[in-house]
């Protein structure tokens, strides 16, 4: 069986329905409370590799701290990583990883895809 983790923000609504989406579907997932855990620039990267994204594509551009360090303006993806490690209310959620792939859970859709469930919710 497959090694499942989520990135998971329990305040998050999108966070908690691809969390009991795992559940109900009794995938048994490494969860990763992201918001309480010392990231690091490595991790990170790994992580965008696996989503095939570049540094602003998980970033979630409406939070106020993102206005505030001016990201809208920074062209340096170094520096975009640096901001979401230092800052990770930033980083776009839920993420669920799956054999090497990585999926942002919006629509929950995208997470059925990734594990190659049958059917819907």
């Amino acid at each position: 069986m497959s090694k499942i983790t989520i990135w998971h923000n329990p305040r998050c609504s999108k966070s908690r329905a691809a969390a009991t989406l795992l559940q109900e579907k009794g995938v048994e997932a490494e969860v990763v409370k992201y918001l309480d855990e010392d990231l690091t620039v490595d991790r990170l990267k790994e992580l965008l590799s696996m989503l095939g994204m570049e540094p602003r594509e998980l970033m979630r551009t409406k939070e106020a701290i993102y206005r505030e360090l001016k990201l809208k303006e920074e062209s340096d993806p170094e520096k975009l990583i640096e901001a979401m490690v230092a800052h990770p209310k930033l980083i776009e959620r839920p993420i669920v990883i799956k054999d090497g792939k990585a999926v942002i859970g919006r629509p929950i859709e995208k997470v059925i895809e990734l594990l190659e469930i049958e059917g819907e919710q």
